[in-house]
């Protein structure tokens, strides 16, 4: 069952708690953790933050401790088992999940709370990219995002939902090491409305800038053909789980 809508509200009663998951993010995660504060700051809520440092060998961790954060620690390299390992530590009635590349305003933190107000199970937000990325991938990416939208299904970089329906839906499936947000989606589905935020999340257009054209329509093809059990092995995710980082990141 879906929270009731005298159960939260946006006074700051209820608690948030948002959670990183992150593997070698020092480049982008002092703009997330950054923006997450700012936002809850400016709509009063209360609220905490959960950084996931999976198996990072950066600083992404001593980040996190320096901004006075909870950091968790797992080595499974994994983003679904990330996301559970902090909602585990998490305290709040509210779960925000949020990747460490990904900057979010207050609007999405209202809109968060807004819409479990009104009786969502859960939801996510529309997206947008941070940088300039070349042409092929702004056609990719704006046809993605029609499409995937347009099946109101939530991204991975911003999700969120009720401790109680997470608990009631098991959280992420950690069977899957991509896709797992579709899964969580169609989950809470089950339990009442989804709602995508209006306002994008703005997160890292990176990949569209490490990988050529032809190695992201290739890697996207593999998942398609290779269905769910594609996304049950790292082997062949390398655009999820290679690493590859950017040497410079403007704000």
């Amino acid at each position: 069952m879906t929270v009731n809508s005298n159960q939260l509200g946006i006074d700051g009663a209820h608690q948030v708690s948002f959670i990183v998951p992150a593997y070698n993010e020092q480049a982008e995660l002092p703009a997330t953790l950054a923006s997450i504060q700012k936002a809850a700051e400016n709509v009063g809520c209360d609220y905490e933050i959960i950084l996931v440092d999976d198996g990072s060998t950066d600083a992404t961790p001593d980040i996190g401790r320096q901004f006075g954060i909870e950091v968790v620690t797992i080595q499974r390299r994994q983003i679904a088992a990330a996301r559970n390992a902090g909602a585990r530590r998490a305290r709040g009635d509210v779960l925000v999940f949020v990747d460490a590349d990904t900057r979010i305003s207050q609007e999405h933190v209202r809109g968060v709370l807004e819409a479990l107000n009104r009786g969502a199970a859960g939801g996510g937000a529309r997206l947008g990219v941070d940088r300039e990325i070349p042409r092929w991938g702004k056609i990719l990416f704006h046809g993605f995002a029609t499409i995937y939208f347009g099946l109101r299904l939530g991204a991975g970089a911003f999700l969120f939902t009720t401790r109680e329906n997470f608990l009631v839906i098991g959280g992420f499936d950690e069977t899957y090491f991509a896709s797992e947000e579709v899964f969580f989606t169609l989950a809470l589905k089950k339990l009442g409305p989804f709602k995508i935020l209006p306002y994008p999340a703005v997160t890292s257009g990176r990949k569209l800038r490490l990988y050529s054209g032809w190695q992201i329509f290739t890697g996207l093809l593999g998942l398609l053909v290779g269905g769910r059990r594609a996304v049950m092995s790292r082997t062949k995710l390398q655009l999820w789980y290679g690493g590859e980082r950017e040497r410079r990141i403007s704000g």
